[in-house]
């Protein structure tokens, strides 16, 4: 990638000789020569910390072979089909991203980096009749098959989704309409990413985010502070060094509930002011960089969950994404299913409820709540954010108290 002139130029090779680089460097240049007669503003790049030296994310020493990983991965797929008579399809996946890079830029940069980043999904489908419900628990980590398998015991995943699908088959239907709830860390984690992070990413800024000229302004709770870090230890996020080159750090997004900043390349920092983070992200060596998220997240707060649920009425505990996933967009709306919910009653946890979504506008959400739980767990590290190309990322944070329009069904 060359800039020239204020425009940059993009060509992707295979050939690494000497000569293959040279030529890529010249196409890049002319590309970027020719665009730049055609570009009224030109691109300039804002100061950043440059990563130098080695960056590894992971110890693969002791790693099992393919073959034994295998094993594993069947033994806990039958360990779900034989949970109970009721389980009519299951499955089990591992998945492993090994990466090496070299970052190397004429102003400075200089990074190896070595990351492998592995995840395990595990699916349990019960049925009774034309009956038939789903579970699914999944988790990912920056790190080694032994993190993955410290992080969450695989045999206990088995086991939980096998539960969780044959107890919906029972489950009863909340009746729709305005709740006071408490979002587990894996639903704030998604609420923080795909309802509130793609709109503060600074390309959605410049294209019209609802984000967009709120830096400075309240935009949620005071007891909401919110960061994207791809500093986390093993998180799947993790990114030590982007794909400019720039030191991934912290980035406080939301403080106290004031809209502080937004996701940065160098390119787009220049532009606002700001200072880049390390957001500038591309899956392959074919891909140009873009912003993107690392680790987003919700920080913990110091309210108890047991008494965060002694102070609900009428209510719901929801945990953990549904099936059908979710959507949001540059306005902050969102919908998502939910996995499972839980009544809650003047202050007690009650029973199971199912086919759950809840929908909103995701910064009044925030507005709304009122209780942050001293808990905090970043454990969305199994899926990919899609945004033109692929990118691991990982999102969490507490247990939030807050109001949400439910969707439900009431029979």
């Amino acid at each position: 990638r060359c800039l020239v002139d204020g425009c940059w130029g993009f060509v992707s090779t295979t050939d690494v000789t000497h000569d293959g680089l040279r030529k890529a460097i010249s196409e890049a240049a002319e590309a970027a020569r020719i665009g730049a007669e055609l570009r009224r503003e030109k691109v300039v790049l804002a100061p950043a910390k440059l990563a130098q030296g080695e960056f590894v994310y992971y110890d693969l020493a002791g790693e099992p072979s393919i073959a034994e990983k295998i094993q594993v991965v069947m033994a806990a797929e039958k360990r779900v089909r034989e949970r109970s008579s009721l389980i009519v399809a299951s499955s089990v996946r591992y998945l492993q991203y090994e990466d090496e890079k070299y970052i190397v830029t004429s102003d400075g940069a200089a990074a190896h980096i070595l990351d492998n980043k592995p995840s395990f999904h595990v699916t349990a489908t019960a049925g009774r009749g034309n009956q038939l419900e789903m579970a699914i628990k999944s988790w990912g980590v920056t790190g080694s098959w032994k993190d993955l398998l410290g992080k969450v015991r695989l045999d206990k995943a088995a086991d939980d989704a096998a539960d969780l699908a044959v107890r919906k088959l029972d489950a009863g239907y909340v009746r729709g309409g305005q709740y006071t709830v408490i979002l587990d860390p894996m639903l704030v984690g998604v609420l923080a990413h795909e309802a509130i992070g793609h709109t503060v990413e600074a390309d959605f800024v410049q294209a019209g985010s609802v984000a967009q000229g709120k830096i400075g302004q309240k935009v949620a709770s005071d007891l909401v502070t919110m960061v994207d870090d791809g500093t986390i230890a093993g998180a799947a996020g993790m990114v030590l060094a982007d794909d400019e080159g720039v030191l991934g750090q912290r980035t406080v997004i939301i403080d106290s509930g004031i809209l502080r900043d937004y996701l940065h390349s160098r390119e787009s920092a220049q532009t606002f002011g700001a200072e880049p983070r390390g957001n500038a992200r591309a899956f392959t060596y074919s891909d140009e960089p873009l912003i993107r998220m690392t680790n987003t997240c919700v920080l913990p707060g110091k309210d108890d969950l047991d008494q965060m649920i002694a102070g609900i009425d009428d209510g719901l505990l929801l945990r953990e994404m549904g099936v059908g996933g979710g959507q949001a967009d540059s306005t902050a709306e969102f919908m998502f299913g939910v996995a499972e919910g839980y009544v809650i009653k003047h202050g007690k946890l009650g029973e199971l409820v199912k086919s759950i979504t809840i929908s909103g506008q995701a910064f009044e959400v925030l507005q709304s709540v009122d209780a942050v739980s001293s808990d905090f767990i970043c454990g969305l590290g199994a899926g990919h954010c899609g945004k033109w190309q692929p990118a691991k990322v990982d999102a969490g944070g507490p247990y939030l108290r807050c109001r949400v329009t439910v969707g439900g069904r009431h029979e």
